[in-house]
């Protein structure tokens, strides 16, 4: 017989064993469903959970927050329109962002207001 039909030919499932075809089906699905759900814990969702939270901050930024951007200048913000943001970077330096380009607030402006209320009562 020929080398390469004798392989097919052991390995060919019997055609009067039907319940085992569907136990094979399953046990082929079940580590593809494990692997995907794995990958949505450990990648899909805290994903979807850190942009959330950029959203929030960037639709919370106001005026005297201190921000560092996207590329790594620090500054105050100055004005906040609608899809940009004026940051101060030095005493007479002021400039314009995207919102996209705020990677985080380092000081809220609230903080910083009642810290300075907290020392004048002392």
């Amino acid at each position: 017989m020929n080398t390469f039909v004798l392989p097919l030919l052991m390995g060919a499932p019997d055609q009067a064993a039907g319940a085992g075809t569907t136990a094979s089906l399953i046990s082929t699905f079940v580590p593809f469903g494990l692997v995907i759900l794995i990958f949505y814990f450990l990648i899909i969702r805290p994903q979807n959970k850190k942009q959330k939270e950029t959203e929030k901050m960037l639709a919370a930024l106001k005026k005297g927050d201190k921000v560092v951007t996207i590329g790594g200048i620090h500054g105050v913000i100055q004005s906040v329109k609608e899809g940009t943001v004026v940051v101060k970077v030095d005493d007479s330096t002021k400039i314009e962002f995207s919102r996209s380009a705020i990677a985080s607030v380092v000081e809220s402006a609230k903080a910083e207001k009642t810290e300075v209320v907290t020392e004048e009562t002392k």
